[in-house]
């Protein structure tokens, strides 16, 4: 027998103790990072997109990047990632020393620091403020540990909600993504102090109602305190805020405070134009991230405007920014797919227009390059709000009253998964952002009858109104009406009388129509509750008639029909 024998077998026994035991310290060390700074930075080999969309259901997937998944993890998700006994690497923090703190509000403003708490809840006022036709300061939710989440609203008449496309940027909701805070902040500034002096600035004042919201998650971002030190990625419960909006194929995924806020806030602006701010990598990202075989009906305009503004921060930075996956552009699940992700949400749920913008490979900007990212994206920022000002510009109304309708409108032929838009209930106001060509609409209402508009034109960068009037169709589901009226002689010649139900006292709106809906006559009356209402119909030809009775004070409702025989 070899006399290196016993040797060989000692070490072949030592062997897989000692690479079980570096596991173990591994994973140790791994609790110890997050026990400490509340979330911990893993790799892990990408070894195919199966492998890959396992892993982004269940855990923070942050990025992909030379065929490794980085992947953020809270004490919430660790166990189970350490149970899928996976090989991964982790990223030791370098600190925060970049994370300069601001003396005051005034240093804070020069935009090359960053603001505690206090300071950013100051200045957010002093916007509001020094500029009050310009700037109105809302409040869009608080955290779990109970700080403001703001949002600013600019536009030439602040304080009216005018007939005007809605936009909506928004940044860090992930906690230590931190540059598109100052960012935004800085944005408003600029917007505000250019004002009267900028063509283009104020065409975007005079012709959007413009909110920006710099900070969505300032328990991440202010963790320790009132400055920023070791700020985290996500919120004060553990949760990941993009990964945790509703989805359409998971309705189980838990939506925490700050995003239930958000969510309330976005539906009661239809917000027609968005973007989301963060950082890890440098790219834009445009729908769908949530499905890989799934393109979105506006998906050339999507990846035009998203080109557009890369290639614009190309001109202005320098060589090898922002060119992540395709020179700076990529459609989400083409890069990794996103579940509970707030871009989808909005474009899904919403029927918003939303991209997701990465703003920088760090994280956590250094305060010495937050003024190369306002160099780099300045201009893209004003450039992606333009978007808004160009494609259908609709409003619709009733054919009758002209009052606004909310309705669907439907491109046929065009839209699928979603991406119809609704006009508004306020001015009956649309807009519908599209690529260069020629369309057809559909428009859809309840108690309204279907109207196609064909051949709608869209030019490159130009806005192409288009009034719509619906007409009323009085024969829509007796759900939204009262009793019906008692109506006699029936049939009638010359004269009928009406009498109307309960609780139809006072001042009435009669609306006399043929069974096409068509309005042939319209007053009002006086009517005593129960009262005989004589009302001519001697003008009428023969045939069958709608009679539709309003109350001008309470919108009750009641509707009858009746026939001429002459």
């Amino acid at each position: 027998m070899d006399s290196r024998f016993p040797i060989l077998f000692v070490i072949l026994l030592i062997l897989p103790y000692e690479a079980n035991s570096q596991e173990i310290r591994k994973d140790d060390r791994l609790r110890e990072i997050i026990y400490m700074s509340g979330q911990a930075d893993v790799t892990v080999i990408f070894t195919g997109r199966n492998e890959a969309n396992y892993l982004s259901r269940h855990l923070s997937v942050t990025a992909l990047k030379n065929k490794q998944l980085y992947i953020s993890l809270s004490a919430r998700d660790l166990d189970w990632f350490l149970d899928q006994k996976i090989d991964y690497q982790i990223i030791e923090s370098k600190g925060d020393k970049g994370l300069i703190t601001a003396s005051n509000t005034s240093q804070a403003m020069e935009w090359d620091s960053y603001p505690t708490y206090t300071q950013y809840d100051s200045i957010m006022r002093s916007f509001a403020s020094q500029y009050p036709s310009l700037c109105r300061l809302d409040t869009i939710g608080k955290s779990i540990n109970n700080k403001l989440v703001l949002a600013v609203k600019l536009s030439d008449n602040v304080s009216t909600n005018e007939n005007e496309p809605e936009v909506f940027y928004t940044s860090t909701m992930h906690g230590d993504e931190t540059g598109g805070f100052i960012l935004m902040l800085r944005l408003i500034d600029y917007l505000l102090k250019n004002y009267n002096t900028s063509p283009n600035i104020k065409n975007l004042v005079d012709n959007l109602e413009i909110w920006i919201n710099p900070l969505a998650n300032p328990d991440g971002t202010y963790r320790s305190g009132n400055t920023i030190s070791s700020p985290i990625r996500r919120n004060a419960e553990g949760y990941d805020l993009n990964r945790s909006f509703p989805d359409p194929l998971d309705r189980e995924i838990i939506v925490p405070k700050e995003n239930s806020d958000m969510i309330k806030f976005m539906r009661k602006h239809n917000f027609v134009l968005s973007a989301n701010f963060h950082g890890g990598a440098e790219v834009v990202n445009y729908p769908w991230d949530r499905w890989y075989s799934k393109y979105h009906a506006d998906d050339q305009w999507f990846l035009e405007i998203s080109r557009a503004y890369a290639d614009t921060v190309h001109k202005y930075s320098s060589t090898g920014y922002m060119t992540d996956e395709s020179n700076g552009v990529t459609r989400g699940a083409e890069w990794y797919v996103v579940y509970g992700g707030r871009q989808d949400f909005v474009t899904w749920e919403l029927q918003g227009r939303e991209v997701t913008i990465e703003l920088d490979n760090l994280k956590t900007t250094p305060a010495a390059q937050l003024g190369l990212l306002w160099l780099y994206n300045s201009r893209s920022l004003l450039g992606y709000l333009e978007n808004a000002l160009y494609g259908i510009y609709g409003i619709v109304r009733d054919s009758v009253t002209y009052e606004p309708v909310k309705a669907r409108v439907f491109i046929t032929g065009h839209d699928k998964d979603s991406s119809h838009v609704y006009s508004d209930t306020l001015y009956g106001g649309f807009t519908r952002m599209l690529a260069p060509g020629s369309y057809n609409l559909t428009f859809t209402a309840n108690g309204y009858k279907d109207k196609i508009v064909n051949n709608v034109t869209v030019f490159a960068r130009q806005k192409t109104e288009l009034p719509v009037d619906l007409e009323p169709d009085l024969n829509y589901i007796e759900i939204s009406f009262t009793d019906p009226p008692v109506i006699f002689p029936n049939p009638a010649s010359g004269m009928i009388q009406a009498i109307l139900p309960k609780g139809f006292g006072g001042y009435i709106n009669v609306k006399i129509a043929g069974l096409s809906g068509k309005i042939l006559s319209e007053f009002n009356i006086f009517n005593q509750e129960y009262g005989h209402n004589f009302i001519g119909v001697n003008e009428l030809p023969s045939g069958n008639y709608i009679i539709l009775f309003t109350n001008n004070a309470t919108g009750a409702r009641s509707k009858g029909k009746f026939i001429i025989a002459k």
